[in-house]
């Protein structure tokens, strides 16, 4: 008997949903003899979305799917062969057939958390031309995901925790793919249920709907047609949820922070395009009260911080440091692949919905505030800032 097929695996995306140019960087790390050396990238994004001061991080699961199904077929291959330089080594292409995720890691934000411009949503460390391969549909998967359940978030701030938000926006979406990502991220951000009734089927959304215009006017005269079930304080939204009108892109960003264990670090005049070098920890501080007081970014290779020691930060933009005794201390990135595999089982859909709402609450009412909120406060440890600093220096020798 046949192995029975996971449902979601039909919506996993395939490896050639890619930029040609990063097939072209493979190729030229492979000719520099660089294919194999370690590499750590980070994703995350400059502004928060909306004008507002947070972001719900989703998309995991999909990224997920995506690695461990990652295979370039005999069909992809060849393809390539074909739109890169004919004489491209065919050794090279045997080296894209025989890829797969084992080599690459994965440490993320759980989806369903809050998330703050600079604070990755994932790291994914790996062989160098791998997971150059991978920022494409990484971010394909990353970026829509993070704004749908983002938008719905903030429409559910607006209509408040009694009534039932509803996804009708598939016949809206920017195509199959489009729909079937808003229909399950506006739930994990907060709404009760989609008319998409693939997003049920694969995803186990649950599935409702209204009727069409048609269905009344098909009934003439005396004729009275069915009530085929109704209910009061329901909001239906279609295409203000599923094509973000006010900013359909996070902008999320995919940067190299290090290779061959040397950090690594972009650098231009615009300060809000300059990265953060080196492999990253990120903690969130609180209060006594679990109120939450700030994000910290340090190196990897520095002791986390600890609850009620003081710690000496660096605001990001601040010009100078100042210190902060956090009550409490949460780790934000969680191991999720190590080497390929899978660490511990990815939360069910409706779990990270339940810990979407749980993170929402947790933000103060200014931070929550849908129009001019505060702004919450991502800081650099003192180890980061100096390697920041002294990277600077050097390139301006």
């Amino acid at each position: 008997m046949a192995a029975k097929q996971d449902p979601e695996a039909l919506a996993a995306a395939r490896p050639l949903l890619t930029d040609l140019y990063q097939v072209t960087m493979a190729l030229g790390y492979w000719r520099a003899g660089r294919a194999h050396d370690p590499a750590e990238f980070e994703l995350f994004f400059r502004q928060c979305p909306f004008g507002g001061s947070f972001a719900l991080a989703a998309g995991l699961r999909d990224c997920v799917r995506f690695l461990r199904a990652f295979r370039l077929r005999d069909a992809d291959v060849q393809f390539l062969a074909s739109v890169l330089p004919p004489d491209t080594d065919p050794a090279f292409f045997q080296h894209l057939r025989a890829l797969d995720s084992s080599g690459v890691t994965v440490r993320a934000l759980p989806e369903g958390s809050l998330a703050f411009p600079g604070v990755p949503l994932l790291q994914v460390s790996g062989p160098l031309l791998l997971v150059q391969l991978l920022e494409t549909p990484l971010l394909c998967l990353v970026s829509y995901a993070s704004l749908v359940a983002t938008n719905a978030a903030r429409l559910r701030l607006i209509a408040g925790p009694e009534k039932r938000l509803l996804d009708l926006g598939l016949r809206r979406a920017q195509g199959p793919d489009g729909g079937l990502t808003a229909s399950t991220y506006s739930y994990l951000g907060g709404f009760d249920g989609s008319s998409n009734v693939l997003a049920g089927q694969l995803r186990g959304v649950p599935v409702v709907g209204t009727l069409a215009h048609s269905f009344v006017t098909s009934f003439s005269g005396t004729e009275v047609p069915p009530d085929p079930g109704s209910e009061v304080n329901v909001i239906g939204i279609g295409t203000s949820m599923v094509t973000c009108p006010r900013q359909p892109s996070l902008g999320c960003v995919y940067k190299l922070v290090s290779v061959g264990g040397q950090p690594r670090m972009k650098l231009t005049e615009d300060p809000d395009k300059q990265t953060l070098p080196g492999s990253k920890a990120a903690f969130r501080l609180l209060g006594s009260d679990g109120s939450l007081l700030l994000d910290v970014l340090q190196l990897a290779e520095e002791p986390p911080p600890q609850a009620g020691q003081e710690l000496r930060i660096w605001p990001r933009g601040a010009r100078e440091s100042c210190l902060v005794r956090p009550a409490q201390v949460e780790p934000l990135l969680h191991l999720w692949v190590q080497q390929g595999q899978l660490c511990k089982p990815l939360p069910s859909l409706a779990e990270s919905r339940a810990f979407a709402q749980l993170s929402l609450s947790r933000l103060s009412p200014a931070h929550r505030r849908l129009e001019q909120p505060a702004l919450y406060q991502v800081a650099l440890s003192e180890k980061l800032q100096a390697l920041v600093h002294r990277l600077r220096a050097g390139a301006s020798l």
